[in-house]
């Protein structure tokens, strides 16, 4: 990485924040020792409704460092993609690295990000990694993510949709034009450009606490990727109707036979039972996934907001109420 090419260089780094007390002042600290010197540094914070100091502790952060850092805290917890839509709305930077709260990345691995947009000239580069840290579930959800989004989004094989990952200016500007309320951030960024990148870095243990990936929000975020950025589902509902009407027919017509050259066929209970559930079920899920998808056009016109902040402090020191 040279001087020449990085002391000019306004780079932001944007953080969801969420019941991170005892990590954010220690990351945040670590970014301005460790980056202050190489860029024109910005800090965006964005509390996603903690339950904890982490406001608190942002709000003291900021107070030190004012001419660095922008802190953003949320009405409600809307997650992490709507937190993040949040933070690139107010980012000014070159470039915006998007970073977890909770150490597993290390600020050290920021300049591979930043040396690979440079070197390439990509607009957006992920980092992957040798071995993963997070635990057993996030693994595992990690791996059916990758599945559903080569199927969904068309994801180019062998590229690892990380969290950590570093956006240009153009792939900010083109993001944040995005106003429906269920960004899927991953999701938006395939869909504008195939210039991507890749770096290897290095993954540590999480520190403090746990992951804030519930059962119940990785559903959710499967969701968006499934009914937000692909009509696939629908088309699969379509075709498995017809698989299935063609079978029920097929069976009438074996029945209809049997019972003509056997008149003594008594007629199955348990065969009928097993029919009607799961046909029935197999309706129910179809239907199911249509209101999804009309849901969801419903909340949209009716303009759900992707976010709400309570409270802004900006470079100015100005503290603002919405």
């Amino acid at each position: 990485m040279t001087n020449e090419k990085t002391s000019s260089t306004v780079l932001s780094i944007l953080i969801p924040v969420y019941n991170s007390e005892k990590t954010i002042d220690r990351l945040v600290q670590g970014l301005i020792k460790d980056l202050g010197s190489l860029f024109k540094l910005e800090i965006i914070l964005v509390n996603d409704n903690s339950a904890d100091r982490s406001e608190e502790i942002c709000i003291s952060l900021f107070d030190n460092n004012k001419e660095i850092i922008k802190f953003y805290s949320l009405a409600k917890n809307v997650g992490e993609h709507n937190a993040v839509m949040a933070g690139l709305n107010k980012a000014t930077g070159d470039y915006v690295v998007i970073m977890d709260d909770d150490f597993q990345n290390p600020t050290s691995e920021i300049h591979k990000l930043v040396d690979k947009a440079l070197n390439d000239e990509c607009d957006v580069v992920y980092s992957y990694y040798e071995e993963k840290k997070h635990s057993f579930f996030r693994n595992l959800g990690s791996r059916f993510n990758d599945l559903a989004a080569n199927l969904m989004l068309k994801k180019p094989k062998g590229l690892y949709l990380s969290s950590f990952k570093l956006l240009n200016k153009f792939m900010v500007n083109e993001i944040i034009k995005y106003k429906a309320p269920f960004p899927y951030i991953d999701g938006i960024i395939l869909q504008i450009t195939d210039n991507i990148g890749k770096i290897k870095v290095e993954h540590s243990s999480r520190r403090e606490g746990q992951s804030g990936y519930t059962l119940r929000k990785l559903i959710s975020l499967w969701l968006n990727m499934f009914t937000n950025y692909s009509i696939l589902p629908l088309r699969v509902s379509i075709v498995l109707g017809l698989m299935l009407a063609s079978l029920g027919f097929v069976l009438g017509i074996y029945f209809a036979v049997e019972k003509y050259l056997d008149p003594n066929v008594p007629l199955g209970f348990t065969s009928l039972f097993i029919s009607i559930s799961i046909f029935g079920g197999i309706q129910l899920i179809m239907l199911g996934m249509v209101g999804e998808y009309i849901g969801r056009v419903f909340l949209s016109m009716n303009k759900k907001p992707q976010y709400t902040i309570r409270k802004a402090y900006d470079r100015q020191g100005q503290f603002n109420k919405t």
